[in-house]
């Protein structure tokens, strides 16, 4: 009895801590199945405790207990936040110094967010944190952030931020193609949705595009952002006679700029410009108020 209390400990506490992450962190479907496994273990913990220790022993057995729940807890969590991206990257069958065929190739990149529940993008973005030594949310803390996360998933449903991006490059498709240019190709990628960027470049060199333009949908580029041009620039890209040319952010477009300006004035009603004020507010997908805005390409219907 003494070996068979102290086993159920030993293995019951650090068990519960690791079925908790994966409570927090697994898909809704599987809630259920970690709840139950995480809750059974910390019965049989408490159990144990309660009915198998006295006096010193139980002195003895409750730090260590706890001690071994945070142990498992912080395996899992490490675990789980190490996890690889598992977004597919096809294979580049191009051959080195084929030219292609001598079409543009347009690389529509910007954030992205999964339509349902998958936290990989956090993951990353979790990771480059840590290996710029940039201070976010602390590690024990980051399976509560992806709960969170999940949390928002299943109550709008499903995210509409693909879509609308698909639109978008639909819509400057067409534009080409209303100027005469048939021949230009189009292609969607995301940082924390699939496509990723290295996917994108991948295909349009097997579909024999002899230049590449990726237009980077962001309004700064900061280190996660930089992140899709990096994936881009590990591919063998040398051995390919395809110039890649990035246009940037669009925080110092002209473009938007006059657009802005244009759509103020539109509205000014003969009111005296020196008393107005613009204010722009970022959203993706459709939008609810906020309780708050992590970065852009989150979720932003977080319901108050």
């Amino acid at each position: 009895m003494d070996i068979l209390k102290w086993l159920i400990v030993g293995l019951g506490a650090p068990l519960c801590g690791a079925l908790y992450v994966q409570y927090l962190t697994v898909h809704p479907v599987k809630m259920g199945r970690y709840q139950l496994a995480a809750t059974l273990s910390l019965f049989a913990t408490v159990g144990a405790l309660v009915l198998g220790f006295r006096g010193i022993e139980l002195w003895i057995a409750l730090p260590l207990g706890l001690a071994l729940a945070l142990a498992g807890y912080a395996w899992m969590a490490r675990h789980v936040l190490s996890r690889d991206d598992p977004r597919a990257v096809p294979e580049l069958t191009r051959q080195p110094g084929d030219p292609g065929l001598g079409h543009t190739a347009v690389i529509y990149f910007t954030h992205g967010e999964p339509e349902t529940y998958d936290p990989i993008g956090w993951i990353n973005q979790f990771r480059e944190f840590d290996e710029h030594g940039i201070r976010f949310v602390p590690f024990l803390a980051r399976p509560f952030f992806i709960q969170h996360l999940r949390k928002i998933y299943m109550i709008v449903g499903r995210s509409n931020h693909r879509q609308m991006h698909q639109r978008m490059l639909g819509s400057l498709e067409r534009a080409f193609r209303a100027r005469g240019d048939a021949t230009t190709r189009f292609y969607l990628c995301f940082l924390d949705d699939d496509p990723r960027p290295d996917a994108a470049v991948i295909r349009a060199l097997n579909e024999g595009a002899s230049r590449i333009l990726v237009s980077e949908v962001f309004l700064t580029i900061s280190n996660h952002t930089a992140e899709g041009k990096e994936l881009i620039e590990e591919l063998p890209l040398e051995s390919y006679v395809v110039p890649i040319t990035y246009t940037g952010p669009l925080w110092n477009s002209e473009t938007l700029q006059e657009m802005f300006v244009a759509r103020t004035n539109a509205h000014l009603d003969g009111a005296d410009k020196t008393s107005v004020g613009v204010l722009l507010v970022g959203v993706t997908g459709d939008f609810v108020p906020p309780r708050a805005v992590l970065r852009p390409g989150f979720l932003l219907r977080l319901v108050v």
